[in-house]
């Protein structure tokens, strides 16, 4: 992690509360100093002589202890981040309502660090709506969340609701901080994007067939949640819609979306206010005409599906994009020619109006879908081209937020000098 960051690891009570020493033992290993807070609850599932013993601070229990007249201003503003797991709906409702009856709940409020939440509760309680509106609201206030795994639970039955894995909450950790580094982006850069909202799109939209089955495609959404953390760490103010169910950095705000349509919603939406719409996302070309209400058997024979196009939100993004708004395009190729991606790139961009296009062939070796790497081809409307080779997603969005930068400020010289002119 680097610097010794320093967090405040919140532990509430739920079975899960046992994996919080492992979590606790880790996150000092990799170099944090780590206090927790355990709520009185927390303390039914997991001793506090235990925390104690792996963190690097002592455990904080009360808002009334006499050592600290104030322990949870001080713990927040003490923090780099805080970091709840396990998050039990309680905590997580008191949260979202501004509710302060505990230590915990109390420092989450008087915090100004980055907050990322870890889920973990029985499978009726992390799907009530209630659970999941208050999820809904807190990550649109730029909460962080690991979403929580599925698996067999604490009552024997199996489904979602027990604690991510640790190494995907300890991603999510080191995610957060290198997205929140003090004053400055991945490595040392100026906060160059710092008063710039960015509308990004990430993941493959799924378009039902039946309740159980869909129509979708093997995007993963890892490089648009990189050009989403990129742009965070160099002062964006990123909103992030996404089908992916991948850490998120505190201080993004997420809008979840399945469909083609949801997305659209969305991102048309949020565009309207935005400096940069950034469409990385994998949005289905087609979708059922008419989706059934119950699951097809093959009993019933082989159903007729007939297909109708999807809405082209980068094509209504050209169409709207507003005046000294940059719009970025992705087209995933599956070129025959060493040329024709290229060429079906020039395309796309000058047919959807769009300011810069990124180009990838998807069955390139180590390329695309589903991979940490990737290579691309950049091209923008001004006639300049980049080749990005082989290399992680993201560098790849270093690269393309750099180019995005450069853009802005091309056009900010540009309307100086005919300032001038005039």
């Amino acid at each position: 992690m680097g610097n010794q960051p320093r967090i405040v690891l919140g532990v509430c009570g739920g079975i899960a509360a046992y994996k919080s020493a492992e979590l606790c033992r880790r996150l000092v290993e990799g170099g944090a100093s780590v206090a927790p807070v355990m709520t009185e609850d927390a303390h039914r599932f997991l001793g506090e002589v235990t925390l104690s013993a792996l963190a690097t601070e002592a455990v904080r229990t009360s808002l009334w202890d006499e050592r600290e007249p104030i322990p949870h201003t001080r713990l927040g503003q003490w923090a780099d981040l805080v970091l709840v797991a396990p998050a039990t709906a309680r905590l997580i409702g008191a949260y979202a309502a501004g509710l302060s009856h505990d230590l915990l709940t109390a420092t989450l409020l008087a915090t100004r660090a980055p907050v990322v939440l870890c889920p973990a509760m029985h499978t009726e309680m992390w799907e009530h709506p209630a659970v999941q509106d208050n999820m809904a609201l807190l990550r649109q206030r730029g909460v962080g969340v690991v979403e929580p795994g599925t698996g067999r639970l604490a009552g024997g039955d199996v489904g979602p609701g027990r604690l991510a894995d640790l190494d995907e909450i300890l991603r999510a950790v080191s995610v957060t901080l290198e997205t929140a580094g003090a004053g400055a982006g991945r490595d040392g850069a100026a906060q160059d994007l710092a008063g710039q909202r960015l509308v990004i799109t990430a993941g493959g939209t799924r378009e039902p067939l039946d309740p159980v089955r869909f129509l979708g495609n093997r995007s993963s959404g890892k490089q648009g949640h990189a050009l989403a953390e990129e742009a965070a760490s160099r002062g964006g103010n990123v909103t992030l819609v996404t089908t992916a169910d991948r850490p998120v950095a505190a201080g993004i705000r997420v809008m979840k979306v399945e469909t083609a349509g949801e997305m659209e919603r969305a991102v048309l939406s949020l565009a309207e206010e935005a400096d940069v719409v950034v469409m990385a996302a994998a949005v289905a070309d087609f979708r059922p005409k008419a989706p059934v209400d119950r699951k097809l058997k093959r009993a019933d024979g082989v159903p007729e599906i007939v297909l109708e196009p999807t809405p082209d939100i980068l094509a209504a993004l050209g169409e709207r994009k507003g005046h000294g708004q940059l719009l970025v395009g992705f087209a995933a190729e599956t070129p025959e020619g060493s040329d024709e991606m290229r060429h079906e790139a020039l395309a796309k961009l000058r047919r959807k109006r769009l300011d810069l296009v990124v180009a990838n062939d998807v069955l390139a070796p180590g390329a695309g879908f589903g991979h940490d790497t990737n290579a691309v081809l950049l091209l923008d409307a001004g006639g300049g081209e980049r080749a990005v080779p082989l290399t992680d997603k993201r560098e790849v969005a270093r690269v393309v937020i750099d180019t995005v930068v450069e853009m802005m400020s091309r056009r900010g010289r540009d309307a100086e000098t005919k300032g001038r002119q005039q």
